[in-house]
């Protein structure tokens, strides 16, 4: 078969991208069932809290697109850390990109199951999503880039479709009390984890510096990204607060999805199937992301970089997910178990890659630096 050309470079992106690409891969599966385990009004400060974390470890990340390592590259990488520890952390990775494809694919088909096609097979479902994102990826990288672009502006405005929430006889500002809490609660950590986790997604750009253009101001595109995540949380979870009540917000297993079954237009019914379908821009955005990391990853991890991309490999790339994706949800059904197993571990497997990647890049940076005086 003849090669295909997944990873040329011909044109160099501004930091606009990797602002709308941060996010968006923010604003992923998470933030549908968010608000279904924050629960309570105080954890309104939680959302705050974490983000300004997340704002710090943004800041150790723009140094990464700042050096000359980002620059070159593989060979940055290699400079860096040395082959061998690129090959390991490579193959590393390709759990984490499996475990985070897998968790979004599923929950978006669970979503499509339960809110549109109650009778059709899961299965159909989520090879229709992976084939989507499969054709999305095999245009190549410079093109998966691009279609942020149309996933942001498919996806951002929703939000704005929930003010009907924050105005009265909806509204009552009682819903939001007690916005201090009287005892610090046993499981609160695990919300705070959850909203950690949530806004990992940005240490999976790393790879894609060469694309962009040198010598940008980094910092302010991912704040910016940052603080337009923190906000969509907070809007989010306080319409559910608003509409559901603290009481009943924790038996609505995706509750977002359901404040848009209540809302009501004159002219066209059913928002839900509409939003529903809409988000599935920003799924395939991510889908196609790490399906062309997954198969760069193989490669490095193969010590094939050097070798063109063929059509076999990516075939068998694909094939190799959908099996895994396959297997996942058909465990899942078996044993009676729901996708609440492959979200924990999604959890903790997020909430690591984005506190170690940035932290570890800075320290692997400063050590260098050290070596070189």
């Amino acid at each position: 078969m003849k090669p295909i050309s997944l990873y040329d470079r011909t044109y160099a992106f501004n930091g606009v991208y990797i602002m709308l690409m941060t996010n968006r891969l923010q604003m992923l599966y998470f933030f549908i069932i968010l608000p279904m385990y924050l629960i309570h009004p105080y954890m309104i400060w939680g959302i705050i809290g974490v983000g300004i974390l997340s704002q710090l470890n943004l800041i150790l990340l723009s140094k990464w697109f700042q050096s000359e390592y980002s620059k070159k590259g593989y060979q940055g990488f290699i400079e860096l850390i040395g082959k061998r520890m690129v090959r390991f952390f490579s193959f590393l990775g390709l759990f984490f990109i499996l475990l985070k494809l897998i968790v979004i694919v599923l929950g978006y088909a669970e979503i499509v199951e339960q809110f549109i096609f109650p009778s059709m097979n899961s299965k159909w479902l989520i090879l229709t999503i992976l084939l989507v994102c499969f054709y999305v990826a095999s245009l190549g990288m410079e093109k998966t880039i691009g279609f942020a672009v149309i996933a942001f502006f498919c996806t951002a405005w929703i939000i704005l479709l929930f003010y009907i929430f924050f105005l009265p006889p909806n509204a009552s500002v009682y819903d939001l009390y007690p916005l201090i809490p009287f005892d610090w609660p046993d499981g609160s950590w695990k919300s705070l984890l959850l909203i950690w986790s949530s806004l990992s997604g940005p240490e999976y750009l790393i790879c894609l510096a060469t694309w962009l253009k040198p010598n940008q101001n980094f910092l302010k595109y991912l704040s910016f990204a940052n603080a337009m995540t923190i906000l969509e949380y907070l809007l989010l979870f306080i319409a559910s607060l608003l509409f559901f009540g603290a009481d009943y917000l924790s038996f609505s297993k995706f509750p977002i999805v359901h404040l848009a079954r209540y809302l009501q237009f004159p002219f066209i019914e059913r928002i839900d199937i509409i939003l529903i379908s809409i988000l599935f821009f920003n799924a395939i955005f991510a889908g196609s992301l790490f399906l062309l990391y997954f198969y760069g990853g193989l490669k490095i991890a193969a010590a094939k970089l050097n070798q063109q991309s063929s059509r076999v490999g990516f075939y068998a790339c694909f094939i190799i997910i959908f099996i895994c994706l396959y297997l996942s949800d058909e465990w899942l059904s078996q044993f009676g178990m729901e996708q609440s197993v492959l979200l924990n571990i999604q959890i903790w497997s997020g909430a690591l890659t984005y506190l170690l990647v940035p932290s570890f890049l800075f320290s692997a940076m400063k050590r260098k630096g050290r070596e070189k005086t």
